[in-house]
């Protein structure tokens, strides 16, 4: 198991949209996707995981720190991305999140 310290989350944003990251070495980054336009939710288009790394529960870390953005900065998501979609249903205690 690698420790906390490799899967660092890190925010990217930009001016209409950016992603949560966790680089993993070699070149190798895995990402949670995402578009806003004003102060509107946060549209999750997309979370990726090299083949390599799944089965680790790197994506599940790039959507907790998703929701901990969410609560902290009190924004709403619309999970597109099927993988949050499916975590959100999952997570019911996440639904007032949801746009």
């Amino acid at each position: 198991m690698m420790s906390d310290a490799s899967h660092e989350v890190q925010r990217e944003d930009g001016p209409n949209g950016g992603r949560f990251v966790i680089r993993l070495g070699g070149g190798a980054e895995a990402e949670l996707s995402y578009q806003r336009s004003g102060d509107g939710p946060l549209v999750v288009t997309h979370t990726g995981v090299p083949p390599a790394f799944e089965g680790q529960g790197i994506a599940a870390r790039l959507v907790d720190a998703l929701i901990a953005d969410a609560r902290a900065q009190g924004f709403k998501i619309t999970p597109l991305c099927s993988y949050v979609a499916a975590q959100f249903r999952r997570h019911p205690e996440w639904r007032d999140l949801l746009a």
